[in-house]
């Protein structure tokens, strides 16, 4: 049985790895991904638990590998990555989310293995990469956008973007508004990639749905339901902007 000194010690492993894979799928969540605080917290979690039974349960038996566990949890994992990428037409999402999901399973495994500070460091790597070098990426896609040839052009014109429609509203109006903007997006051009609520200050919610248009350049239909939605009494804000499409 474990004496009361390692279990605490255990659970604060544990701990550690739930805030910080609830830290690296805050951005995820932010930027409404298919996987976010909860499921990088899990898969974080559920790696460091994994590592823990193998470190000091299975370790505990003569002529067992702790080390099997852990090289297991980073070949389990590929079924979750699977499941967040997807594929549309010619164009394929959902890879950085895979990716980040693969590293917050070692962050919950390096916590799992007591190694908190190397776990800590990896976060904030973690986060930096998702979040400072997206402007790079946003840079290179430009320029190779811009110096391609005129066929190339043509074909990424052709391209789906996604863009993010948001509406501010009152806590009690939120169900009206809501059902307002699942109108506004049902047009041929647009596919409704996600919706999200966001409870703000002083009761007020936030409506975020992220629309993926089918051609690049069709905001006609996004301008109209800003318009539209912006005449409800009950709105306080609308407005709409591009989002990434890569991640």
């Amino acid at each position: 049985m474990t004496d009361p000194g390692t279990l605490l010690g255990l659970s604060f492993r544990i701990f550690v790895a739930i805030a910080l894979g609830a830290a690296i799928g805050l951005e995820r969540q932010w930027r409404l991904r298919t996987a976010g605080i909860r499921t990088n917290a899990l898969v974080s979690v559920g790696a460091c638990l994994f590592v823990i039974m193998g470190a000091v349960g299975l370790g505990q038996n003569p002529g067992a590998d702790p080390t099997r566990v852990a090289a297991q949890v980073v070949s389990g994992i590929g079924f979750l990555e699977a499941g967040v990428i997807l594929r549309d037409g010619f164009d394929i999402r959902g890879l950085t989310t895979a990716a980040t999901l693969w590293c917050a399973a070692a962050i919950g495994s390096l916590a799992g293995a007591g190694m908190d500070i190397m776990a800590l460091i990896g976060c904030l790597a973690i986060i930096a990469t998702n979040t400072l070098l997206r402007p790079l990426g946003r840079f290179v896609n430009g320029r190779r956008r811009h110096g391609g040839s005129p066929s190339a052009q043509a074909e990424e014109g052709g391209a789906p973007t996604d863009y993010l429609l948001e509406v501010v509203t009152s806590d009690k109006s939120e169900p009206r508004v809501r059902a307002l903007v699942l109108q506004a997006v049902d047009r041929p051009e647009y596919t409704l990639r996600s919706l999200d609520i966001r409870s703000g200050k002083s009761t007020r919610t936030t409506v975020l749905a992220g629309v993926s248009a089918h051609h690049a350049g069709a905001t006609a239909g996004l301008e109209i339901a800003v318009h539209r939605i912006g005449l409800d009494p009950k709105v306080t804000s609308s407005r709409w902007w591009p989002a990434e499409a890569d991640d």
